[in-house]
């Protein structure tokens, strides 16, 4: 054996560049590895993200003024941006999740940002959940009452929650996502091939008037989601390691992050492309309700392009909205049980104990209650209940944003991890932009009940 390595030094087989070459290629595996490790929590963000911003207010926001609103898709992706990226670059720098970020700028922001997901746990999962459930009588069977959907839907993820726990969300999630990312892109290639209609873009109707602003700023409340739901990644950050048993560094983190944010901006996009295509123009006004809105859009899409398509579009739809309300039941008892231990310091506060099912079985009840109300109230409260959810997501960005800016420029946040001075600028810009909103909300909504002329603007 000797003799054999002794002859491959002699002629050079064993030589610097030969090994550096192996090193170089090792390194490189593990590198890729590392990457492939870290994809996980950005993909269910995704999953999270793309449902009623997407598949409902995108679409309609499409249907109703046509190409006419890509700008506010743009600019709410982008200003929410920094905000959603500080959460994940917090852990990956600190080891912290969010939450304890939130609980060193005091007690009270522990306790304010667990109000504020209360909140939205209670409308948002009751919002998606009603949604999937009416969304799935109209593919599946309309045999079976709306309140029986809903109870079916949330109790498979609350079984696949159970069963499989953070694994079994992760594996589910990356099968959903990839299979609506696929029928979405399939279903506006078909879209823009048939082409729009000839209809001029001045026949919408006018965006800066009250009603106008209160459409725009539910579309960018769940654009591309709550920004409370940045949370969550987080919170799976924490899960991922321990499942795949490595840490992922910064750029792993940052990468993972970019594939789900980047993606869910893009699909937003389609999705308000397949409105103007689809439904913009054909003199056919879409339903007020998000779900019979989506089953209306469906049919509309099949009449136009042939039964054919009915399987992508039916299956973006409701892979769009299962998705999100299966995330929603395990990101907000994420949330709220994390935030709740933090707040009492009780020990366990990334552990699925016996509180956080407390806590699952308590949102799962709320909605099936929620969901009787509406079907009592002959759903003449969906509508409200939608619009309720996502104007309460944009009114309590500005809160969330500025309480993230704040943690991540605390001192425990090692300086090379800092953000860049770009994200710091566009992180400002968001806080204006999510601010000044908030007020034109206000203002409007006074406006129209006073009869100010700015009321009317346009």
């Amino acid at each position: 054996m000797t003799t054999l390595i002794a002859l491959k030094n002699s002629v050079g087989l064993c030589d610097k560049p030969f090994m550096k070459g192996t090193i170089v290629t090792e390194q490189g595996e593990k590198k890729y590895k590392g990457f492939i490790q870290a994809l996980g929590p950005g993909i269910l963000f995704a999953g999270a993200a793309i449902g009623g911003s997407h598949i409902v207010q995108s679409t309609k926001a499409g249907a109703i003024y046509g190409f006419g609103l890509v700008w506010a898709v743009i600019l709410s992706n982008l200003f929410k941006y920094p905000f959603f990226e500080f959460m994940r670059r917090y852990t990956a720098s600190t080891g912290e999740t969010i939450l304890d970020g939130y609980k060193r700028q005091g007690r009270w922001a522990i306790w304010l940002f667990m109000l504020i997901s209360m909140v939205s746990a209670v409308l948002n999962i009751a919002a998606v959940t009603v949604v999937t459930g009416f969304l799935a009588g109209n593919l599946f069977s309309s045999s079976i009452p709306l309140l029986w959907w809903c109870v079916i839907i949330g109790g498979v993820c609350v079984a696949l929650l159970a069963i499989g726990h953070y694994p079994a969300l992760d594996s589910v999630m990356k099968v959903i996502v990839t299979v609506l990312a696929v029928s979405t892109i399939v279903a506006f290639i078909a879209a823009v091939r048939h082409g729009s209609s000839d209809i001029a873009i001045t026949s919408s109707p006018k965006i800066w008037n009250a009603t106008g602003i209160v459409f725009l700023l539910a579309l960018m409340g769940w654009m591309p989601a709550p920004i409370d739901v940045g949370a969550w990644p987080s919170l799976w950050a924490v899960e991922r390691n321990k499942q795949t048993g490595h840490l992922a560094s910064m750029r792993e983190t940052l990468f993972d992050f970019n594939v789900g944010y980047i993606g869910a901006a893009i699909l937003a996009l389609a999705f308000l492309g397949l409105g103007a295509l689809v439904m913009f123009g054909t003199g056919e006004s879409p339903a007020e309700s998000g779900a019979k809105f989506i089953s209306q859009f469906i049919e509309l899409y099949t009449d136009t392009l042939g039964n054919w398509s009915r399987y992508f579009i039916a299956s973006a739809a409701f892979t769009c909205m299962f998705s999100t309300t299966l995330t929603c039941f395990d990101g907000y008892t994420r949330t709220v049980h994390g935030t709740l231990c933090l707040a009492t310091n009780r020990k366990n506060a990334l552990r699925e104990d016996f509180l956080y099912w407390v806590i699952m079985a308590v949102f799962f009840v709320t909605t099936i209650v929620i969901v009787q109300g509406i079907i009592s109230l002959k759903s003449t409260v969906l509508t409200p209940l939608v619009t309720t959810a996502m104007l309460t997501a944009f009114l309590t960005a500005p809160i969330v944003a500025w309480m993230t800016y704040r943690v991540i420029k605390g001192k425990n946040v090692p300086e090379k991890s800092r953000p860049t001075r770009l994200l710091h600028i566009l992180a400002v810009c968001g806080l204006i932009f999510l601010f000044g909103f908030t007020l034109l909300f206000i203002y409007s909504q006074l406006a129209e009940a006073f009869g100010w002329p700015i009321g009317r603007i346009g």
